[in-house]
């Protein structure tokens, strides 16, 4: 079933959608040959064909290769930004080339992990979507159950797992991405329907705010909420009640800062960051920061020279990795980090609509629930470091420190490559 099969589109919600969806090649629309190839192939070519599994050719070389040289990228900064760590008392046990060697590991398991992502037919993950979310749930219980869950400064949020911690906040975000697409799929039919359209998804994205925010973890649950929110949208549910869940998120969220001490003191730091109140306090990693991109200047001060990194600014190789760049490698580098993950989540988001059109919805929601992802924790982290956004924990997808975001990213990108490998299986009359 596609999005516009159900009758009339008669809300401005799915009105918008379906523009989105026909916008043009240059923003990520379909080209002129991939319009002449859809129509090609018959619809019936494209329903009832999910027999045996056949082997897959061809892949999306251009979107492999920006991840490829993102997470090279990422590699080379993560050990300029942790190299200088063990000088810090904190972490003098630990070996100049330690969080490389770990970045290293994670990107292989990483790694694998894809490769095995990949060989799942979308069908699997349309069937046990549901499931996946409900594990994603039961694992934002068990983090913090005390003597299981791990807290650094302050925040539980990780689950020891020998060699590496697990963040189950990341699970959570692929988790609501499969979820909310197998839920609109659905609830097509409903999409006009405030109680059992909008209600039951934002009672689903009530309990994942509340435990996100009991570790606490508010930058996750802001990304996971554009998540579901943005699939709605995509998925055309009415346009009134998208527009009011939205109004009454963005209210939940003034209301956590306002009965929120620590919260209304980062919204000050975040406004005045060089009062002497806030410089050495809240302020301190955002002024440090700006001092960064501040140094880099152009060019950058050259790979390896970064003062800021040395004593000065705390996560530089996790959540402020981007200012270590800007420093190093100047206005340039971070112009072109910016236009990597632009025009990866444009493509993203070029294969899910590219899927629609081939009237498999949950594929093409999943992906483009995926390119959310990417780009609102891409953009909220490079917002952050350049002082646009108030300071959040969230790192840079797929280049910052982490094992556990690594997994999670190229598993989802490994997923998208899933989605585009199908499409063309099926552009070319075959079946999967």
């Amino acid at each position: 079933m596609s999005i516009g099969s159900t009758g009339p589109l008669n809300s401005g919600s799915a009105r918008w959608a379906e523009a989105w969806q026909a916008r043009p090649a240059w923003l990520g629309g379909r080209t002129q040959v991939q319009d002449e190839t859809l129509r090609a192939v018959p619809i019936h070519d494209w329903v009832g064909r999910s027999g045996q599994p056949v082997k897959l050719q061809g892949f999306d070389q251009s979107l492999v290769l920006v991840v490829l040289v993102l997470v090279a990228l990422g590699l080379v900064m993560v050990y300029s930004a942790s190299v200088a760590l063990p000088d810090n008392p904190r972490f003098a046990r630990y070996t100049p080339t330690h969080f490389l060697l770990r970045h290293l590991l994670s990107i292989g398991v990483a790694t694998a992990a894809a490769l095995v992502m990949l060989q799942i037919p979308i069908r699997v993950w349309e069937r046990y979507a549901p499931h996946i979310f409900v594990v994603a749930l039961a694992l934002l219980v068990i983090v913090l159950i005390p003597f299981i869950g791990k807290g650094v400064n302050g925040a539980r949020r990780w689950i020891p797992m020998g060699i590496m911690n697990f963040q189950p906040s990341e699970l959570a975000k692929l988790g609501i991405a499969m979820y909310a697409a197998n839920y609109m799929v659905r609830k097509m039919d409903a999409r006009e329907n405030f109680v059992r359209a909008v209600l039951p998804m934002g009672i689903a994205l009530a309990v994942v705010g509340v435990l996100l925010l009991a570790e606490p973890d508010m930058g996750a649950f802001m990304v996971i909420a554009a998540i579901a929110l943005g699939i709605l949208f995509l998925g055309g549910v009415n346009g009134r009640m998208f527009f009011l869940s939205l109004a009454i998120l963005v209210g939940a969220f003034v209301l956590m800062i306002v009965f929120s001490e620590f919260r209304r003191q980062r919204i000050f730091a975040y406004l005045d960051p060089w009062n002497p109140a806030y410089a050495q306090g809240k302020a301190y990693q955002l002024t440090h920061s700006l001092i960064a991109f501040g140094r880099g200047e152009i060019f950058g001060q050259g790979l390896g020279n970064s003062v800021e990194k040395l004593y000065y600014l705390p996560e530089a190789h996790t959540d402020f990795l981007m200012a270590v760049l800007g420093e190093e490698l100047g206005f340039i580098g971070v112009l072109f980090v910016i236009a990597a993950f632009f025009w990866l989540t444009r493509r993203i988001f070029s294969i899910g609509r590219q899927a629609i059109a081939m009237d498999r919805v949950f594929a093409g929601l999943m992906a483009q629930g995926i390119g959310i992802w990417i780009g609102v924790q891409a953009f909220i982290n490079i917002g952050v470091n350049l002082g646009v956004l108030p300071t959040k924990g969230l790192t840079l997808p797929l280049m910052s420190y982490g094992g556990s975001a690594l997994l999670l990213n190229l598993s989802a990108i490994a997923i998208v490559l899933r989605v585009d490998m199908e499409n063309r299986q099926l552009m070319r009359g075959g079946r999967v």
